[in-house]
């Protein structure tokens, strides 16, 4: 296939086709309830209004102060815990509006994602140490949606494990975060469903900059 300068075409690395993966909801008003809306969600919509502040919206060090105060609730997950930069992605990932900041619908999008990627972390840390080892990895990475080939998988224990390739829960949290934004952007770009982008050095900067 030509490529014309300047351009960047991209393939697949995943060891297979990835599901589906679900796009944050777009912004609402914060007044905004579904009809439908179950206890749990009401009383998640009033926990967010104490936790955002006044601007009813939460920044990257609010979400940072919120993580750790909870992980140092669960002495069962070894963690150094959340820095400023991992929640700064975290928030690039669901801001669907580029405001810099989560709003109620996105921020309970991502939350129910942490939710699910602690109780997969718990499920694979089979010696319950606390961490992730290096042979339990690939089998935690595919059950949160992300069957990966080899050679990413490789960069991903360099990138994100430590030197014996143990992987802690901020870690795990922060890799999946990532895999899920550059998924939701490549499924947004492949239009034609067949596992291939092109973009130009503008679209591609414009792609990875801000994650």
């Amino acid at each position: 296939m030509e490529k014309k300068p300047g351009s960047v075409l991209l393939g697949s690395i995943l060891a297979e086709k990835l599901p589906c993966v679900v796009q944050p909801p777009p912004r609402r008003p914060l007044a905004y309830a579904d009809p439908n809306e179950t206890e749990e969600e009401k009383q998640f919509r009033r926990v967010f209004q104490q936790l955002a502040g006044d601007d009813m919206e939460v920044s990257p060090n609010e979400l940072m102060n919120i993580l750790n105060k909870i992980i140092a609730k669960h002495s069962d997950l070894k963690t150094d815990g959340f820095s400023l930069e991992s929640c700064r992605s975290m928030v690039a990932v669901m801001d669907s509006d580029s405001t810099g900041k989560l709003g109620f619908h996105e921020f309970k999008h991502l939350w129910n994602n942490i939710k699910k990627w602690q109780g997969i972390y718990k499920s694979y840390d089979a010696d319950r140490s606390g961490v992730i080892g290096a042979d339990e990895l690939p089998a935690a990475f595919t059950a949160a949606g992300f069957p990966l080939n080899t050679q990413l998988f490789d960069m991903i224990i360099r990138r994100y494990s430590d030197e014996n390739g143990n992987m802690d829960f901020d870690n795990y949290i922060g890799c999946l975060v990532r895999l899920d934004a550059m998924c939701r952007a490549f499924k947004t770009l492949d239009k034609d469903n067949n596992g291939t982008i092109k973009v130009n050095v503008q679209e591609w900067l414009q792609l990875t900059m801000y994650s």
